[in-house]
């Protein structure tokens, strides 16, 4: 049974029917609810949802990006990848930098590689309760084009299993949650194929979990669809330091897309 599109689903539905009305600094309002949790086994297949069609190679991009430290719009409009370009339109910036985002942190924290730090502990030390990357870095906030929404991820390893579990400020829980689970769960998998352990658990933690009011309809429709089985995904030349790799999805069945507009 494929339980992530399920868990998704009844996700949707209770900001549907039971979400508060707020505001939001786009002016758009929302149905929102405050912390809710997503959990995935990665056992059961690659958490790529089935009740829509997913922009695959587009989170793949967007994490390359973030894994080779990059904060330039280039390398996402050099793979045709444009996810970003709202945010960086609304800066009025030209330069074609969005400031000290999620790859900065990342890779350089005034001089410290999280994730190479991250990748030694793992091998080193896997039961330090202190596997953990942050992106929510106060000193430079001011300067990003928009402030981390998934600001943390922490790691732990049992029974020769990795487990990830990341934090989220604020989800677009219609637009752009989806693309935060698939992308939590391929950075898992490359996080294993580097250090050797088997992926466990995927867990996501959501603070202000909202419904933008025009993906009202949207909802409705993908709620009233049945789930397909998950696809699985191969992983190749794997040089997660240089945000390089090389993936295969294999049996991926899905409805058709479902257009909605992003708030900036």
């Amino acid at each position: 049974m494929n339980k992530l599109d399920e868990q998704y689903r009844g996700t949707l539905a209770e900001l549907l029917y039971n979400g508060k009305e707020k505001g939001d600094r786009t002016g758009t309002g929302t149905l929102s609810k405050f912390g809710m949790q997503i959990r995935h086994r990665m056992s059961d297949g690659f958490p790529l949802l089935t009740t829509k069609k997913m922009a695959v190679k587009t989170i793949v991009t967007e994490l390359k990006w973030f894994l080779r430290g990059d904060t330039n719009i280039k390398y996402l409009h050099d793979n045709n990848c444009k996810i970003w370009d709202g945010d960086y339109k609304k800066s009025g910036r030209t330069d074609g930098e969005l400031g000290p985002i999620y790859g900065k942190q990342w890779r350089n924290w005034n001089g410290n590689d999280q994730i190479a730090n991250l990748i030694t502990e793992l091998k080193t030390n896997p039961n330090s309760r202190r596997l953990m990357v942050s992106a929510w870095n106060i000193d430079e906030l001011d300067q990003m084009t928009l402030p981390p929404c998934h600001y943390g991820f922490q790691c732990y390893v049992a029974d020769g299993e990795l487990s990830l579990m990341w934090n989220q400020r604020s989800v677009d829980t219609f637009l752009g949650l989806p693309f935060n689970i698939a992308s939590y769960g391929l950075l898992l998998m490359l996080l294993c194929e580097e250090t050797g352990y088997k992926p466990g658990d995927l867990i996501g933690n959501l603070g202000d979990t909202h419904l933008y009011s025009d993906h009202l309809e949207q909802a409705k429709e993908q709620i009233s669809r049945d789930e397909f089985d998950l696809p699985t995904i191969k992983l190749s030349n794997v040089d997660i330091l240089n945000g390089e790799f090389d993936y295969e999805l294999n049996n991926y069945k899905f409805h058709p897309s479902i257009k909605a507009p992003l708030s900036n």
